[in-house]
């Protein structure tokens, strides 16, 4: 077995041995998303020189119901409960060798092109086999999108020490139901699987409830509400 298989392997088990894991879903209707890139797109790689992503706005998300509900954003550290006042965003990256980590560094005081050059910055070294242990260690919340490679829903398991992880999924027209009317909308299923040893289920529930209301209207981030 590669050192890197056997790497995930045992963090994998470690993950189940240890956490009481729980998953709650929800479904987002992508329709603003997608329609603020695509008004965009053109100006933003204009003015940053890089393009605007999904990953970037659902980080923002994150870093959003994070300090809407912090506990989600804190660890058990034996018999105490460690509060962060910070947001470290782990970005879960495939490889031709496995599955790393790399961490977004203090994700809450960065805009969109800040995580989206840090995001291509560190996908790339993923690629390249050239991540350092400093850029896979020390993240607070992970995110993992399945949806690149046509996961439909999946639950996530929880990447120590951390206390939970965010699964984005593949986008599929499906009708809804809007103000009375069927309509066929982009939607997402995602999935929040949380330590129930320490994070009750209202919170989790809350704070995915907080990443759908910000990726459905992203003017909220803006606006702070």
């Amino acid at each position: 077995m590669p050192r890197l298989r056997k790497r995930i392997a045992n963090r994998l088990k470690d993950s189940q041995n240890t956490f009481a894991m729980l998953t709650t879903f929800n479904e987002v209707d992508m329709t603003n998303l997608m329609k603020l890139r695509s008004d965009y797109k053109d100006e933003f790689v204009k003015k940053h020189g890089v393009k605007l992503g999904l990953m970037s706005c659902f980080v923002k998300a994150a870093v959003s119901g994070l300090q809407n509900q912090p506990i989600v954003n804190a660890v058990i550290d034996g018999d105490d409960i460690i509060y962060r006042d910070y947001v470290d965003v782990s970005v879960a990256v495939g490889t031709s060798k496995g599955l790393v980590v790399p961490v977004i560094r203090d994700a809450d005081t960065m805009n969109f092109a800040d995580i989206e050059k840090g995001i291509n910055n560190l996908a790339k070294k993923a690629t390249e086999g050239a991540l350092s242990i400093d850029e896979m260690a020390g993240g607070t919340f992970t995110i993992s999108n399945g949806g690149v490679y046509g996961s439909l829903i999946s639950t996530p398991i929880i990447n120590p020490p951390q206390s939970a992880i965010l699964g984005m999924h593949s986008i599929v027209q499906r009708p809804v139901v809007v103000d009375g009317s069927i309509l066929a909308r982009p939607m997402m299923y995602l999935a929040l699987t949380y330590d129930h040893r320490l994070i009750d289920g209202r919170e989790a529930v809350y704070f995915l409830r907080r990443i759908k209301d910000v990726v459905e209207d992203p003017r909220r981030l803006l606006l702070d509400i």
